[in-house]
């Protein structure tokens, strides 16, 4: 059984401000898990019933619209946390959480976390700071979405994927979306995006091969982005 008080899920999320008491409760009841490329972690309705730390992997959370269509909210990785917000309004999952790549996973039951809401006041002041942090995040997606062209939206994620996700030892992307979910990501449909992508190829801002996508000139894609 790996160690909670070593883990890196501990390190960046809420979880550093339990003791290791708190510590070794947690480890004596999560279960662990490998979740396969393209599968789920939860789905969107799902009652949860507590939080899934992420050890590695990216999974994306995404919502399904009125028409059918998948919109990728945002990417979530090691070290974050999944389900806190359905766990303290206790109400099912809003968004559905599928691995972009096989990831590890620990899952903590409700009823152990609840409790150290009322033992340790650090603990839940980070929880709620986290969930503001991503309604702050939320917020600016929404901005984002209204008042920039599709063009800056498409750069712009690019640059985060290199950012917040690194590059492989070839230099293409590490986190390897489709086109569909890219297009997702900057709401537009799928031909918009290959054509954009497409665009950026012929202006040198990126390359492309298959499905990799090289960044060649991040000024270039910071000026589009801005």
């Amino acid at each position: 059984m790996s160690k909670c008080e070593q883990c890196i899920v501990r390190e960046f999320s809420s979880l550093k401000a339990l003791n290791k008491e708190e510590l070794l409760k947690i480890a004596n009841c999560k279960s662990s898990y490998t979740i396969k490329k393209g599968e789920p972690i939860f789905e969107e309705g799902e009652n949860v019933n507590g939080i899934f730390c992420i050890k590695d992997g990216v999974c994306k959370l995404s919502k399904l619209s009125a028409n059918g269509k998948d919109q990728i909210v945002k990417l979530v990785s090691k070290g974050e946390l999944l389900g806190q917000r359905s766990m303290i309004s206790d109400e099912p999952v809003n968004l559905s959480a599928v691995a972009l790549e096989d990831m590890e996973v620990c899952f903590i039951p409700k009823s152990e976390i609840m409790g150290f809401f009322n033992q340790n006041n650090t603990f839940s002041m980070n929880v709620m700071k986290s969930i503001c942090g991503d309604l702050k995040e939320a917020d600016d997606h929404m901005v984002n979405m209204a008042q920039k062209t599709v063009k800056e939206r498409l750069a712009a994620t690019l640059l985060y994927l290199q950012d917040s996700y690194g590059t492989n030892e070839d230099g293409s992307l590490k986190t390897q979306l489709s086109r569909e979910e890219i297009g997702s990501m900057i709401g537009t449909a799928t031909e918009s995006c290959i054509r954009l992508l497409s665009d950026f190829n012929k202006n040198g801002l990126i390359e492309l091969k298959g499905k990799k996508i090289f960044l060649k000139d991040v000024h270039g894609l910071k000026r589009e982005a801005n």
